[in-house]
Formats: C-alpha cells, structure tokens, sequence
C-alpha cells in the first residue's frame, strides 16, 4: 500500500463519499481522503497551498456536480502542466457512450459507472480500492 497517495475524491452525494470511504476502509485502504462537495471545491484545492509537490494524488471525480462539472475539472487538470499527471477516475452515474468518450479523450484514467443499486455500488467501489492498494502514481512537480 501506498501511504503517499492521497486520495482526493470530489463527490457532491453524502452517501455515495461515504460509502466510498466505509468501502475503501473495509478492504484495508488507509490513505488520507480530501472530499469536495462539488469541482469548484476540488479545482480550487488543485490550485492551492494545501497540493504539495513530491506528493501522490489521485482524484475520484463524480461528473453531475452543482457549478463546476466533473469534465470541466477533468479539461482543466489535463491542460494544466504540474497537474495533467495526477490520475482521474470518473465515478459516476452517467453512462453515456459520449460522455465516456469525452472523458478519455481529456485523458481520464478510468471511467466507472456507478450502478444504482447498493449492493452492487459497494462492490465497484470495493474493487476499486483493492485496485488503489497497487496501483503507483506519479508525484505532483
């Protein structure tokens, strides 16, 4: 496990964050997580003091958010030149075969679809922390 990864994780849904954080928790996932409540929150963090260089991030980022979007934060950090390396995951609802494409077309790393049943959601996201116990992210510049 990586303990220099902080996860940062903009979610505008009370229960889907904290299922997400109970979920990670229960497969042994002990990294810091930064929550947004919507991508202003989250684009501003990426702008300020509280990103440190030599450290790892990796952003959770749900698309339907009140003010700033998911794909617009997405385009921002990927055309930003000390942020374009931090991995995204979409974590959304949305399933539309365009938005996908747009979304790995700005350069997300993966694109989950979170289904609208619980027991099934818990389960994406338990296979998502098991995935984010391996996976190596490069360091913020």
């Amino acid at each position: 496990m990586n303990e220099n990864l902080t996860i940062l994780m903009a979610e505008d849904d009370d229960g889907h964050a904290r299922l997400v954080e109970e979920r990670f928790e229960s497969v042994g996932v002990k990294n810091a997580i930064v929550r947004f409540r919507d991508g202003a929150e989250a684009w501003e963090y990426l702008n300020g003091p509280e990103l440190k260089n030599g450290r790892e991030y990796l952003l959770l980022l749900d698309i339907r958010m009140p003010g700033l979007d998911g794909v617009e934060v997405l385009r921002r950090i990927k055309s930003d030149a000390r942020l374009k390396t931090i991995p995204v995951i979409m974590l959304t609802t949305t399933d539309d075969p365009k938005e996908v494409e747009t979304c790995y077309a700005l350069g997300c790393n993966s694109y989950l679809t979170k289904p609208v049943e619980f027991k099934k959601f818990s389960e994406v996201i338990k296979r998502l922390g098991l995935f984010l116990m391996v996976v190596r992210v490069n360091k913020v510049k």
